[in-house]
């Protein structure tokens, strides 16, 4: 859906918008959100999900790698630093016995049409780890011949022995971790890393035959300002990339610990953070980049942007995606995976995840199954999420509610609609592009499990800040 001329630029200036709205509210990479899995979708609950996917059914997968070369401080995955090759090739072992016993589960070889390799530092796996967990997985699943197999580098742990091996496995797309060049907020974040090395890297990819790149950037970092994020963004842009994300940091030093080693007075404020994303946003637009959802761009030609143009843009736990699968599988320690049926995560710590496979057992510490009007929330969200839009009545309809069903979230718009983050015409909600940063502010009406949450434990324990 695409945005209408007529709607509305926010009324109030950003310090205000920001006071009133600016209180922490989930990423919505799922729905149900992850605070609200629990036990209660265990290791049964996952097998017999397994076993009704129709045989036909197409799949994607995603492999966490839980291993860094070294820690750096802004960050806020499931990771350790591995100091030998030892527990990083008895954890490629095991993700080959993970992937064993989801298969004994499945009702065949299924067409696998997206496949993710994530972290942590996917690359700290060895070449033959690569060739195993692949020959495993092209065993388990049948390869799409236009599958994309994606990973996520740390251009600082690259080689050409390791370009050349992603080559031979058959990755086709990489995602390059930049976050900032600017060398006082690298000291700060505890990641030293050179415009040349990353460019190094993305040449040696482009020459094996992986071309397809994205990088990606962060704002809301210590020392960054204004004038050091425009010179990251200028030198991003020689990179040459298709598809950027851009991120805002979030410090949750209560979750992670060493993001206390972060001097809080080095972050800028809220309205430096909204203007730090303004500017990029702008930056990347004057380049030609369409911006898709959130905090997503991409080249006009990309598949992504092709995709949000058409409305038929997805979002899953690693962002926004073209993959419409409708099964993801995750594998590893605190992979999340999704299914028909509803969402499940692996045991999140290592040892404990090693321990349940090699006593046969799939390894998930939580989920979640979906009710009927979970599904037609998660819509909603999805679609505001990706197109800034929904139809509100043609939800219902999709998904068997009656029109009206969301009268109470339509009163409760009516304080954004005024503030100018959100228009209605009839049923349709919008979200205008000057608003775009505080989509998830909108989104967050159509969520039944925020207040309960909100209840439960404070709000800034569980979410990351608006912008």
């Amino acid at each position: 859906m695409t945005q209408a001329a007529f709607c509305p630029a926010p009324r109030l200036d950003a310090p205000t918008l920001l006071a009133r709205y600016g209180q922490p509210v989930p990423r919505y990479t799922s729905y149900p959100t992850a605070p609200h899995f629990s036990p209660a979708v265990d290791a049964a609950t996952y097998a017999s999900w397994l076993a009704e996917v129709p045989g036909d059914a197409r799949v994607s997968a995603y492999v966490h790698v839980p291993f860094c070369a070294e820690l750096c401080l802004y960050c806020g995955c499931q990771t350790a630093v591995a100091r030998s090759r030892t527990p990083v090739k008895a954890y490629a072992e095991r993700l080959v016995a993970e992937i064993g016993l989801v298969a004994r589960h499945l009702p065949g070889r299924l067409k696998l049409s997206h496949l993710h390799f994530g972290g942590g530092t996917p690359t700290m796996l060895a070449d033959e780890d690569f060739a195993s967990i692949l020959g495993a997985l092209r065993e388990t699943f049948d390869f799409a011949p236009d599958a994309e197999i994606a990973i996520e580098i740390d251009p600082r742990v690259m080689d050409a022995d390791k370009v050349e091996t992603l080559a031979r496995e058959g990755f086709n797309r990489a995602s390059l971790g930049v976050q900032d060049f600017d060398p006082a907020v690298q000291q700060a974040i505890g990641r030293h890393q050179s415009c040349e090395e990353t460019q190094a890297v993305a040449d040696a990819l482009r020459a094996a035959g992986i071309a397809a790149l994205n990088l990606d950037l962060m704002y809301g970092l210590p020392h960054q300002d204004k004038a050091s994020v425009r010179r990251t963004v200028e030198a991003a842009l020689g990179l040459d990339p298709d598809r950027i994300a851009v991120f805002g940091y979030a410090h949750v030093p209560w979750m992670k610990k060493h993001q206390a080693l972060i001097p809080e007075d080095a972050l800028p404020g809220a309205a430096e953070r909204l203007a730090q994303a303004e500017l990029v946003a702008d930056m990347l637009a004057a380049h030609g980049y369409v911006p898709v959802g959130l905090d997503h761009f991409a080249r006009a030609s990309d598949a992504m942007a092709e995709r949000a143009a058409a409305g038929t843009l997805k979002r899953n736990f690693q962002g926004y995606t073209t993959d419409d699968a409708p099964v993801l599988i995750g594998f590893g320690a605190s992979a999340i995976g999704a299914l028909p049926q509803g969402y499940v995560q692996n045991l999140p710590a290592t040892p404990t995840w090693h321990k349940a496979v090699e006593a046969g057992t799939l390894p998930i510490g939580r989920g979640v199954a979906l009710s009927d009007e979970d599904r037609l929330r998660r819509h909603v969200i999805e679609r505001l999420m990706c197109d800034l839009a929904v139809d509100l009545d043609a939800a219902c309809a999709q998904y068997g509610f009656p029109r009206g069903f969301f009268a109470d979230e339509i009163h409760a718009l009516e304080p954004l609609i005024v503030d100018g983050l959100a228009f209605r015409h009839g049923a349709v909600v919008e979200v205008p592009e000057a608003a775009r940063p505080f989509t998830r502010v909108v989104c967050a009406v159509f969520d039944a499990r925020l207040a309960a949450s909100r209840a439960a434990a404070p709000e800034q324990k569980r979410h990351a800040a608006v912008v």
